[in-house]
């Protein structure tokens, strides 16, 4: 009878440490503020020239730290060099031309009266007004061409990194087209694609641990914004421009993920990083120690346990708009 209880206590023992575990394992992977779908993320910016020409000199490297107003190729400027030379010889024939205007009907008003034709007078000042005007236009034109020929030398519009470089001395730039890429180095951050059932335990401001994939070193973050929108496959037009309506399961329901921007604490300078890095981010919001930055009076009234267990919303559709707020 002994052995008979307990084989039965043994075995309510084992259910019971089953049902905490998976207890455990449903709140940890459903409801815990942690995902491995991150990336590491910065602003690309493609540089396209302002104006047309063949390539004469590039004056960068691939994959290469650049500043700042740094050179970084060069378009032959010798046909901008002549149009500032011809531009400029245009105002100084305007300019020409609008004194001798002037003179013109200065001279024609000081005769006396009878002594010129209204018409005459008038057409004398509208003469002047029209040299005043030549003049404005070739001021204008020689501003222009001095900006092209400045244009002709393409340099860097932040500090950062030059990319999948295919540019060539000897290539034809486009204007407005594409021929560089830049990843601005002061832009790094990291983007988390968040299931929906987690989504009520983040807010703007939450300490954020961040494990990259290439390195063991653990970083430090703050969460900056969450994405207010996503795209929705059933928006597609179909037929005759009707919803393009996906038919599901009823009992299944997969949680969509929501993008939440992750700002450094301190950009690691040590630490090489490129866009589209994988990471692992957790939400922080207890006193834990993988920040140097002192916890505010609003996380210590949101604590998390140390092994990321959360309690499930009560109430799911009035949490996330408390937590999402945007003047939190």
């Amino acid at each position: 009878m002994l052995l008979i209880s307990l084989r039965v206590l043994a075995t309510l023992l084992v259910v019971a440490v089953a049902g905490i575990l998976a207890w455990f394992a449903w709140q940890h992977y459903v409801y815990a503020p942690w995902t491995r779908d991150a990336r590491v993320q910065a602003d690309v910016i493609n540089i396209a020239p302002e104006v047309s020409g063949t390539v004469t000199e590039v004056a960068v490297a691939d994959d290469s730290y650049i500043h700042k107003g740094d050179l970084l190729f060069r378009i032959q400027p010798v046909r901008f060099e002549h149009a500032v030379t011809e531009a400029r010889a245009a105002l100084e024939s305007a300019q020409a031309q609008r004194a001798f205007a002037r003179r013109n009907a200065r001279r024609l008003e000081r005769l006396p009266p009878g002594g010129v034709s209204t018409q005459d007078l008038q057409q004398a000042e509208s003469n002047a007004l029209m040299a005043e005007a030549s003049v404005n236009q070739a001021q204008a034109q020689l501003a222009q061409a001095k900006q092209n020929l400045e244009w002709a030398s393409v340099r860097s519009p932040v500090n950062g990194y030059v990319t999948h470089l295919l540019l060539d001395e000897g290539d034809y730039a486009t204007q407005g087209q594409s021929v560089m890429t830049l990843v601005d180095a002061e832009t790094f951050r990291v983007t988390a694609y968040f299931e929906e059932t987690k989504l009520p335990h983040i807010q703007l401001g939450d300490r954020v641990r961040i494990d990259l994939m290439s390195s063991d070193r653990t970083l430090a973050g703050r969460v900056t914004s969450i994405g207010r929108g996503i795209a929705v496959a059933n928006n597609a037009p179909g037929e005759r421009n009707l919803p393009n309506v996906d038919p599901v399961f009823q009992w299944v329901r997969l949680a969509q993920r929501v993008p939440v921007t992750i700002d450094f604490d301190r950009p690691p300078t040590e630490l090489p990083l490129s866009v589209g890095l994988s990471a692992t981010v957790h939400v922080r919001t207890d006193d834990g120690g993988d920040t140097t930055d002192e916890p505010s009076s609003q996380d210590s009234t949101r604590i998390t346990p140390k092994d990321g267990l959360v309690t499930p919303p009560v109430d799911l559709q009035q949490a996330p708009a408390a937590r999402l707020d945007p003047g939190d």
